[in-house]
């Protein structure tokens, strides 16, 4: 029994790491997508999207809009 605890202990550890890992990535955005269209905004001020985005790839579009 102590191998099988120290297995579980082993692999949610991994779990939570991964977790803690995604959530400012991933989560974070999703649960507050005010917030990150408001600082998508600011970054993106002042640029002009022809001048940046290379012929023959898609248009930048909104990450948190309805696919």
């Amino acid at each position: 029994m102590a191998g099988l605890s120290r297995t579980l202990g082993i692999f949610g550890g991994f779990v939570a790491v991964v977790g803690a890992a995604l959530y400012p990535i991933y989560f974070r955005p999703l649960l507050l997508p005010d917030e990150y269209k408001k600082e998508q905004s600011i970054n993106r001020a002042g640029i002009v999207q022809e001048d940046i985005q290379p012929p023959g790839l898609k248009v930048w579009s909104d990450p948190f809009g309805r696919k």
